[in-house]
């Protein structure tokens, strides 16, 4: 994997459908923590060709400034995925971090594209593990393997849930992605969270939630959001500047968390090193080396999303 990117956030996650070049002009200048560019959903069959050689131009002389950037290939399953593997990476240059597999059903999904961008990245010079992989989960198939297909490569970088793919695998009567599907009496994203999560977690991954449909709703996307996140998600796709915006803002520990977090480590290490105990009281809470992991996940969350620490100690 690109050891540039693996360590930045990934709040927001900013979605450009490859074949506009209005739309990949426009992209750089979202503030957006991660930018994909798309070859799949959002580019129709006739231009996804074209698409690869525009998708290239935007990479090579668009300001990208130090976000992660990435291309959503075609899935295994249709025409297009080796072309835009071998067009794309093979053309981009080492500025480009990851590519994206849609739709991926099992481990060997992912070992596939990985003996695909190894040949790649010598025939192009690049160094053989520079690009990542992120995995979309969008099928009930794809959920039941997502184990296996995080341990699936060491280019792994983020697993993805895909919603409105699953939502039409399962058969869940809707027909978008909303607010209201966490309302629902029964809601199986609850159990596909927690799924995707721990998998994620067990190999090291960023955990990604897709995106929210009602584009203009800014505050039912917050309430979504805020589901997956009060899960440990690090991030969600973005589909306008505007999402974009809020997502960096419910993805990042809040101010008076961050200095909380780095309080607790402070005090924690004293007692630790100069008290020699391991459980102590901080105000009304007793705290642990348990507390302390807690707190040192928020503190580099923080970190990754440049914030500093405040005046609360």
């Amino acid at each position: 994997m690109s050891q540039r990117s693996k360590n930045l956030p990934r709040r927001s996650c900013l979605s450009t459908p490859g074949s506009s070049d209005r739309f990949l002009a426009k992209a750089p200048t979202a503030k957006s923590d991660f930018s994909f560019l798309d070859l799949e959903d959002s580019v129709a069959p006739n231009e996804k060709v074209a698409a690869r050689a525009k998708v290239v131009n935007a990479i090579r002389t668009l300001d990208w400034d130090e976000r992660v950037l990435c291309v959503r290939v075609n899935a295994w399953d249709t025409p297009w995925t080796y072309g835009d593997v071998i067009e794309v990476v093979g053309q981009a240059g080492e500025r480009l971090d990851e590519i994206m597999m849609p739709k991926v059903q099992r481990a060997s999904d992912v070992v596939a594209m990985d003996l695909l961008l190894t040949q790649v990245e010598k025939n192009a010079g690049l160094p053989v593990g520079h690009i990542g992989i992120e995995a979309q989960i969008e099928t009930a198939e794809g959920l039941i393997n997502v184990e296996a297909i995080c341990a699936a490569s060491a280019r792994l970088e983020s697993i993805v849930f895909g919603p409105a793919d699953f939502a039409a695998s399962i058969g869940m009567p809707v027909t978008t992605i909303d607010e209201t599907i966490h309302h629902a009496p029964s809601n199986p994203f609850s159990y596909v969270f927690a799924k995707i999560l721990m998998a994620g977690r067990m190999n090291g991954l960023h955990v990604i939630d897709g995106p929210f449909l009602k584009v203009r709703d800014l505050d039912a996307l917050r309430y979504a959001a805020g589901i997956s996140a009060s899960y440990g998600f690090d991030g969600k796709w973005a589909l306008t500047p505007d999402q974009a915006l809020v997502l960096n803002e419910v993805y990042s520990p809040s101010q008076g968390l961050f200095d909380k977090s780095y309080d607790i480590l402070d005090r924690y290490r004293v007692a630790t090193e100069q008290e020699h105990t391991g459980a102590l009281m901080f105000g009304d809470e007793m705290i642990d080396e348990a507390s302390a992991k807690i707190a040192n996940s928020f503190v580099e969350r923080g970190l990754r999303a440049g914030m500093s620490r405040g005046q609360s100690a």
